[in-house]
Formats: structure tokens, sequence, C-alpha cells
């Protein structure tokens, strides 16, 4: 997933577009810009590595069913062959015996198989009933919460924060932002990507030259309101814009644009932390 258009670059152009300035604004003002650019990019370095994280545990899985398939395969070959000797005369005890113990043995090994696949499948799980704990029942019903190979996906419509073609953080917007927070502050050591999209149709008006700009715009506005009103450490936070190139939704219903503009803020868990919740991932009965 890559990042596009962060606000360092918005903060240069806001400077840019005022004209002529002293020399000492001048130095301060860039001062400002390099120290955002850093930010940006060490934390967009950060959320990189944990992309790549969950990738290496999508392809333990995927390593695991093909074991799993496999193994499945020769415990079929063997009952075969089980079957042929009971039917067969010529066939002794000992080879009889043999094949009991061969298919005993790749028995317990597709069970081995079985018990790290649902190990691995419970993790999604985990993350979803660890990171929804701090919401009740009737707060639930304001957020989407989904969990994707690991990464915690929460979506806000953009009804629910800004006023229809703009990137302030509307009143009634603070109960759903709170509750956001709760889950964040609750996972210190996470990463978090605020990441707004919008649907296609084509908008312009004041700082807002294109749907480039109003998605990073309102992702923006969502990090600085959990910075400021909910106390969440900035130094985890990264806000980012997709305009109307992401979409969940077809863009030619008004149904469909309604899904597609929306804010969504994703907590990433670092390797360590990966492996830590595959360690209490339930098992499942096979």
């Amino acid at each position: 997933m890559k990042f596009n258009r962060f606000i360092p670059m918005l903060f240069l152009i806001a400077v840019m577009s005022q004209g002529c300035v002293s020399t000492k604004k001048y130095q301060d003002l860039q001062g400002r810009y390099n120290q955002l650019d850093n930010n940006t990019r060490d934390l967009n370095g950060k959320y990189l590595l944990s992309e790549r994280n969950v990738a290496v545990l999508t392809n333990r899985v995927a390593s695991l069913e093909e074991q799993l398939a496999s193994e499945k395969a020769n415990s079929k070959s063997l009952q075969d062959a089980l079957s042929k000797a009971l039917n067969s005369s010529s066939q002794g005890n000992v080879n009889i015996s043999k094949l009991v113990d061969e298919i005993n043995s790749s028995n317990k090994y597709i069970q081995q198989l079985v018990n790290t696949k649902n190990k691995s499948d419970s993790l999604n799980l985990v993350l979803t009933n660890n990171l929804t704990r701090s919401l009740s029942q009737s707060e639930m019903k304001d957020v989407d919460v989904q969990v994707l190979k690991g990464v915690v996906y929460i979506s806000l419509s953009d009804n629910m924060l800004y006023k229809s073609g703009s990137y302030e953080i509307s009143a009634q917007s603070g109960e759903t932002l709170s509750k956001i927070a709760k889950i964040i502050k609750d996972y210190s050591n996470y990463d978090v990507l605020v990441e707004g999209n919008t649907d296609n149709v084509p908008i312009t008006g004041k700082n807002i030259r294109n749907n480039w700009d109003l998605s990073t715009l309102r992702a923006s506005s969502v990090v600085q309101a959990l910075q400021n009103t909910y106390n969440v450490d900035p130094k985890r936070l990264t806000a980012g814009g997709r305009g109307e190139y992401n979409p969940i939704a077809d863009n030619s219903t008004e149904a469909g644009k309604i899904k597609n503009r929306r804010t969504q803020i994703i907590i990433t868990p670092k390797l360590e932390q990966f492996m830590d919740l595959i360690g209490k991932a339930p098992e499942k009965k096979s």
C-alpha cells in the first residue's frame, strides 16, 4: 500500500502560494517543512515494514495449506493401498501392519498441520476482540471494524465526520472520534495510518484543487483531532490521501459513491506483536 501526497507537501505548497516572504520567515517555514517531511518519511518506513511482516505471515498460512493438502492426498493413497491389501489374499499381515502404521503417522501429522493453521486463522478473531473491547455493543453500531490479514481497518463515512465537500471536522463527530481514540490508546505501541478516500466526482474549492487534496486534508483533520483533542501520541500517526483511486464500490451509483467517501483508520501491529497474538490465539477443533 502506498501513501500519496502527505501533509508536508501540502504545507510547502501553502507557503509558496503566499508570495514573497521575509528571509527569516521563509527559513522558519522551511525548517518546519523539513521536520514534517522527516516525520512523514519515518512513519512511512515503519508502515511499510509492518506491511512486509503481514506478507510473511500470510505466506506462512499459504504454505501450511499446501502441506495440509499434500498430506491429505498421501493419506488417501495409503488408505487405498490398505484396502487393496485387505482384499488381496497374497498380502501378508506384516505388510498390512506397516500400512496401518504409516496411515496413523500421516493422520497425526495432518492433525498437527490443522492445529497450526487454525491457530493462524484465529489471529483475526483475537485482533478483533482485543481492539474492540474498549467499545460497548451500542458504540460498535457507529464504527465498522474489520481485520484483514492481521491489519485492523476502522472505516468511517464522510457524512459522519465532515460537512459535504469540506475537510473540517463536524461538531457531532466528537463522540465517534473519542471511541476511535479509545481503541488506539488501548494499544499504544501499534502504528496508526489515517487514510482519506473520495468518490470520483471532481471537486474544487478554497485550498482544494481536486480529490487528492480533499482526501489528504480530511485525513490530516482527523490526525490533528486525535492528537490535540484526544491526546494520541503524534509519533504514532500518519495522514495520507488516496483520492478517488481506492474505491470499494461502483462509482456509477449513488450508493456506491457514499461507500467510497470514507476515512479509514488502519491499525498495524509490529512483527513481535503479531507473534504474541498468535501465541494467544485459541485452538480450533478440527
